[in-house]
């Protein structure tokens, strides 16, 4: 009897695991997010127009290897400005100042998604561990300034292999339980079985 109560917990537990690969199939999509920007003015073309930077990385911890995240950016002034994402630390010499401007161009950066030939006013990435930062510009020489709202919406799942991992561990403790919980009939019928 003791053997059937216990078997509850990894029967539990496997259930749990099994719930969270099926959220993970389907995906979670997280609530926008809307950030004001500033738009950064360009005067002369000739020269390239000067790019701003977020100050601050964006870090993503080595644990959210287990975790597919996308997200979704899309700005409002796409016609007059493009966003872009790189790895941090910047190119020597193109660190932002307290401001967040820079006295780099795009053509001094290697954009991992978006960048000043995204025009259509939105971009993907597949967030990985390491340090990220955001950057805009200018595409035209109007000089304009100003804000522009910006909309990150989050996707999020497991990472496959997670998925497949936790998948395993869910059969393994569901079939644990099941054992578990018939164990004494089993023992019975090979008692009799060796018996007869």
């Amino acid at each position: 009897m003791m053997i059937r109560i216990l078997s509850v917990l990894p029967a539990a537990i496997g259930v749990i695991c099994a719930l969270l690969v099926v959220v993970s199939l389907f995906g979670l999509t997280l609530e926008p997010t809307r950030t004001s920007i500033p738009l950064v003015p360009c005067t002369d073309d000739n020269t390239g127009c000067p790019v701003g930077m977020s100050v601050e990385d964006l870090s993503v911890p080595t644990a959210f290897i287990l975790l597919d995240i996308d997200l979704t950016i899309e700005w409002k002034e796409y016609d007059k400005s493009w966003l872009g994402i790189i790895s941090s630390p910047p190119p020597s010499g193109c660190e932002p100042d307290s401001n967040g401007l820079t006295t780099c161009t795009a053509d001094d950066f290697d954009f991992i998604a978006g960048g000043d030939e995204e025009l259509d006013g939105s971009l993907e990435f597949n967030l990985k561990p390491g340090d990220y930062k955001f950057v805009t510009g200018s595409t035209d020489t109007s000089g304009f300034g100003g804000e522009q709202l910006v909309t990150t919406t989050t996707e999020m799942g497991l990472n496959p292999i997670a998925e497949l991992l936790l998948g395993v561990v869910s059969i393994l403790l569901l079939a644990g339980s099941g054992e578990m919980f018939v164990h004494e009939k089993i023992l019975g019928a090979w008692k009799r079985f060796r018996d007869g």
